[in-house]
């Protein structure tokens, strides 16, 4: 016998979970069909879990870098480290089967396989089966790794992101394959844990296509923690040795080394999970990458079927997919919505930690726009050197002939919470007079923001005001309709 829903979500990741929250809020009958935990892989294995030994060891770190002042670097006792992330997880797990239940929507742990464009089977973990039909359905299921030749997965050497939350005891040795958000934030991590780190990147620099102002603080805290950054190299493969690995290194120069490693992290990208859902029983198309296709609503090429978060592709953001959720759960409630974003902020939680939202410099040039560009440096603030967090810069992108903001790029500690500020700009269509105007706590972090705003017009009170494209200071501007930032 089926049980019939007004809407299936297969997933229940940041994105599924979401969307089933909002659905029962808003009368809808619905389920959440998750194969392994509520959360997902953000919750479960990624940024939750990472953030946690990231804060950890930025905690060792700092202590360390005041050693003037304690008498020594702490220890890690790497099996409380992750009894403490463990519990976080666990805890917020729980949190969202309360939320789903508080908000009438069911719950399903198990691997969905859509048998029909109105039907699909759920298997159990222990062999069962329960049918269930559906007027509507979201696809939720997020992405998986890429594996690459040569380095094929082993419990106690090779592993991606979801293994090196567990790492247990900290690695000696930990050479990472990819120098992308993933393989910079646990690289940093991990080697301010105490472990010898190098990233190895086949592209000209780690974090490809950052804007080379906000890339060089990045690179010079790297190499100031000590670092390897391996770049223009790629990884051919490894020998198993007593105690670890060697790992095989193609230089740019076509020279190859060989990296001791008791621990290899493959963190290469990431590939739709849609393998075995039985998208061609319902009609679901995907793109050459088999990425879902969707529209402003989120629907897909069948009308009743819709599909949200990294499954659509990129960008691949825990915090798009819950957009995307609340969107889509609104549009089957018969409610006019649609994911419209001016500002989707990207992070990377390094130390410091670099954000971005809006368009960079080298974008909004290629764009057309007369571009100006204010940059403060963190050094001239004095929240930063209370802190001892004196690296990095803040960048806004503006467009000259009317002052709108185009895009905001910050390097700083925090710097993850300080770009909403800059989102919000970014959505209303402000100007960089209205940021610079706005009376900013001090001393605080986000007075940066303030100067890097006044910079950008010429008017910069606490650094030296240098012309950046554009020789003369931007006049101040009324905001109208057509001066908005589309």
């Amino acid at each position: 016998m089926s049980e019939r829903y007004d809407v299936a979500v297969i997933g229940g990741g940041p994105g599924g979970y979401v969307a089933g929250i909002r659905l029962g809020q808003l009368g809808k009958k619905a389920v959440v069909i998750e194969r392994e935990h509520l959360g997902g892989v953000c919750l479960n294995w990624g940024c939750i879990p990472s953030k946690a030994i990231i804060h950890a060891a930025n905690v060792r770190s700092e202590v360390s870098g005041f050693g003037d002042v304690f008498s020594a670097t702490p220890d890690v006792n790497s099996n409380a480290l992750q009894a403490w992330k463990n519990g976080i997880v666990e805890r917020q797990r729980g949190g969202i089967a309360s939320l789903l239940k508080a908000n009438g929507c069911q719950h399903k742990r198990g691997e969905a396989n859509l048998t029909g464009a109105h039907s699909l089977v759920v298997r159990t973990g222990e062999g069962g089966t329960e049918s269930i039909e559906f007027e509507k359905l979201v696809i939720a299921t997020g992405a998986g790794v890429i594996e690459i030749p040569g380095f094929p997965f082993s419990e106690d050497v090779v592993g991606y992101a979801r293994d090196a939350v567990d790492y247990d005891p900290i690695p000696q040795n930990l050479v990472i394959i990819g120098g992308g958000v993933i393989g910079c934030e646990l690289g940093m991590a991990y080697r301010k844990l105490g472990a010898s780190v190098t990233i190895v990147e086949m592209m000209k620099s780690i974090l490809p296509g950052t804007d080379k102002d906000l890339l060089r603080p990045i690179e010079k805290s790297m190499k100031k923690h000590g670092i390897t950054m391996l770049t223009e190299a790629k990884a051919k493969g490894f020998q198993r040795v007593d105690g670890g690995a060697q790992v095989e290194i193609e230089l740019a120069s076509g020279e190859v080394q060989s990296l001791p490693a008791d621990r290899i992290l493959v963190a290469v990208g990431f590939r739709p999970n849609t393998a075995g859902l039985g998208l061609e029983a319902a009609g679901v198309e995907t793109d050459a990458r088999g990425w879902i296709t969707v529209d402003e609503q989120c629907r897909t090429n069948v009308d009743h079927i819709f599909a949200i978060g990294d499954v659509t592709g990129p960008p691949l953001l825990a915090h798009r997919a819950s957009h995307m959720g609340e969107v889509v759960a609104e549009v089957l409630a018969g409610k006019p919505a649609a994911v419209d974003v001016v500002a989707m902020p990207l992070g990377v939680f390094t130390d410091p930690e670099l954000a971005f939202a809006g368009l960079s410099e080298e974008a909004a040039i290629a764009s057309g726009y007369d571009v100006r560009t204010g940059l403060f440096p963190l050094a001239a603030l004095g929240r930063a050197a209370t802190m001892n967090a004196t690296d990095g810069v803040i960048k806004v992108v503006i467009d000259g002939t009317n002052d709108v903001i185009l895009g905001v790029g910050i390097v700083a500690a925090n710097a993850n919470d300080l770009i909403a500020e800059a989102c919000l700009a970014l959505e209303m269509g402000a100007l960089a007079e209205d940021v610079a105007l706005t009376v900013h706590a001090h001393p605080t972090l986000a007075e940066g923001l303030m100067e890097a705003a006044k910079a950008a017009r010429g008017e910069a009170v606490h650094i030296i005001n240098r012309p950046r494209r554009g020789a003369a200071p931007v006049k101040s501007t009324t905001p109208t309709a057509s001066s908005m930032h589309p």
